[in-house]
Parts: structure tokens; C-alpha cells; sequence
């Protein structure tokens, strides 16, 4: 994983433009866009900080960003790129197991929109709650308060999977997701399992357990991406769309 920022290179340029609405010409290309959402997400800055000479006036930066994450051109990318990535690694394009939790993540002063208090973890904010495979690619993310229960909210993330990860065979999580996701599960998803590992009792800090610690190293290496060191977003939904920005950055830096 590269350790700053890069512009798109040619070979990954190729990859993303296929996904790309790059059809109709204008001003400013799309590459140019994509780079400038990566910077953003990289560096950290605001908007409004954006340099205007290496790239183009936030303003137009910003609506791409917002129209790809309301027309699921973002979520149609980071599907492809998690398909394109297994297939490199010499896995089936859709995964058989998966593994489900939360990421409870403080927010900026201003926010207020969905916001809430950890009781476990104390941390005031939001939870990004998302389901990986083994790989820990990101298939799918919900972003909500802090304080809303896991098992509640699991059937948001995973209900938008269904018909597409038709390998789906089992989803591993922890004790919170025992009751109200257990029921969610044999209800909506036939045939497939709910496996509930945790921790050995007793045990301090933390402990990988198996398969399910992809889904920590995804969590980990947010902290490398400074957009995603706290919340700064007013909208869940856009908080949502930088977790698949950078999973789709993660993918792009493995392609030579």
C-alpha cells in the first residue's frame, strides 16, 4: 500500500474507466476527477482546499462525488474492482465467506446528523459497519450512531448483497450479533449460515480470531487514509462512500 499520494497511473486509469461514464467530452477529464477524490481522501483537507491548479475547482470535484454516490456508479466500481481483485488472487469472483462488524469512529464538532454514544467503547459518534470477505475487501457498508445495536443494523448492510454474492455460504461475527441477526438471517438468507466467534473469555486487547480479523485489518488501515481518521461528514451517506473509496484505492495500488 502506497504511504502517500499518487495520481492514477495508465494500467489504472484502464481499470477504473470502465466503469466510468467517460463517454460525453468535457473541460475537465474524469481521470482528473478521480484524482482529486483520492487526494481528498488521502490528505484530509477540505474541500475548499482542494488545489484548484493540480486539479479542478472543488466545486465540480464535489459534484461528481456526490452524483456517483447517489447513481450507484460508486458502488458498481467497488464491486467490479473487489471481482477483478479475487480474480487476481485466483479466488471466485463472489465470495462464500464473509465476516460482519462495526468500527465505532468519533466525529467532527459540526456533526450531528446520526450521531450517538458507545457504551463499550465510549466513544461519541458513529459506527461504520461493514461486511468483508477473507481478503478484507468491502462489500458492503451502512454508517450510523454510535449507540444503535449491531445486530439491529446487520441486515442493512447485508441485504443489498443478496442476488449478487450468490456463492454466500456463511457471514462470521461476534456475540452482539447472536439474537435479532440470527433471526434476520434464517429469515432472509436460505442457506446460509450465521457462525458466531469471539475472543476466548477472559483474554485482554486484542485477539485475532480467525477469519474474522481481515475485517480488524480493514479497520486498521483506515487510520492510513486521513479523511477517515474521524467522521467528518454531515450525511451518513457520504460517510459510507469514502469507507468504498478507499477499499477501491486499496485495490488500485495492488495493480501494477
Amino acid at each position: 500500500m502506497e504511504s502517500q499520494f499518487k495520481r492514477l497511473t495508465d494500467s489504472q486509469w484502464e481499470v477504473l474507466k470502465a466503469s466510468l461514464p467517460i463517454e460525453r467530452k468535457r473541460k475537465h477529464s474524469l481521470r482528473v476527477i478521480v484524482d482529486a477524490i483520492f487526494y481528498v481522501l488521502r490528505v484530509g483537507c477540505q474541500w475548499r482546499n482542494l488545489p484548484e491548479e493540480s486539479f479542478a475547482k472543488w466545486q465540480l470535484v464535489y459534484y461528481y462525488f456526490c452524483k456517483w454516490q447517489k447513481d450507484g456508479t460508486l458502488e458498481r466500481l467497488n464491486f467490479r474492482l473487489n471481482i477483478l481483485e479475487r480474480g487476481r488472487q485466483g479466488k471466485s469472483g463472489s465470495p462464500s465467506l464473509l465476516s460482519i462488524d462495526t468500527q465505532p469512529v468519533k466525529v467532527a464538532p459540526f456533526v450531528s446528523q446520526q450521531t450517538g454514544v458507545d457504551g463499550n467503547k465510549k466513544i461519541n459518534g458513529r459506527k461504520r459497519h461493514v461486511i468483508t470477505d477473507t481478503l478484507g475487501l468491502v462489500w458492503g457498508v451502512v454508517v450510523h450512531a454510535a449507540h444503535r445495536a449491531d445486530g439491529a443494523l446487520a441486515g442493512q448492510v447485508v441485504a443489498p448483497l443478496r442476488g449478487y454474492l450468490h456463492r454466500m455460504e456463511k457471514i462470521l461475527a461476534d456475540a452482539a450479533y447472536e439474537k435479532v441477526f440470527t433471526d434476520w438471517v434464517d429469515e432472509n438468507l436460505l442457506g446460509v449460515e450465521l457462525e458466531i466467534s469471539s475472543r476466548p473469555p477472559g483474554s485482554e486487547g486484542f485477539v485475532p480470531v480467525k477469519w474474522r480479523w481481515v475485517t480488524e485489518r480493514a479497520f486498521g488501515m483506515f487510520n492510513f487514509f486521513r479523511r477517515l481518521a474521524k467522521d467528518y461528514k454531515k450525511t451518513p451517506a457520504s460517510a459510507q462512500s469514502w469507507v468504498l473509496w478507499h477499499n477501491c484505492q486499496l485495490i488500485l495500488s495492488r495493480i501494477t
